[in-house]
């Protein structure tokens, strides 16, 4: 198969994923959108972009999940249900596994940061990253 063709249908399933990441994860479905068999699909996806779909889900999920956390008070819970989570425990264990502590804790020590509740410490991200992914100036 030609690489162009075989790059522009895993693209086609990495956008599907990152389009439906609230959505139970269902790797067949995704696999017929790039028109491929599940495991090409698998294969060829990380080979591309260097983890798996399901690993490309959870990060995804993950970074979503620690943004919220620093610019909403929505509780926990809340959290783990807004970004396609179902059980608060599975949440919990894989936003550990990926940061390294809770949700609960990366919320106090990134607020700890921050003279204004509810936003990302200014001083702890680059400013060309807060102006470019979160919409508003750095320093």
């Amino acid at each position: 198969m030609n690489p162009n063709i075989q790059f522009k249908k895993v693209c086609a399933g990495r956008d599907y994923i990152a389009g439906n990441y609230l959505n139970t994860f269902d790797l067949s479905s995704v696999a017929s959108r790039a028109n491929l068999s599940p495991f090409h699909f698998c294969r060829v996806f990380k080979n591309t972009f260097g983890e798996t779909p399901n690993a490309f889900l959870i990060r995804l999920r993950i970074e979503t999940a620690k943004r919220i956390l620093v610019t909403e008070n929505a509780s926990i819970m809340e959290v783990c249900e807004s970004v396609g989570y179902s059980s608060l425990g599975s949440f919990s264990s894989k936003f550990s596994e990926q940061v390294g502590m809770s949700p609960s804790l990366y919320r106090r020590k990134l607020w700890k940061l921050s003279s204004e509740t509810f936003r990302y410490p200014r001083q702890a991200i680059p400013s060309c990253y807060a102006n470019y992914f979160l919409g508003f100036p750095g320093k």
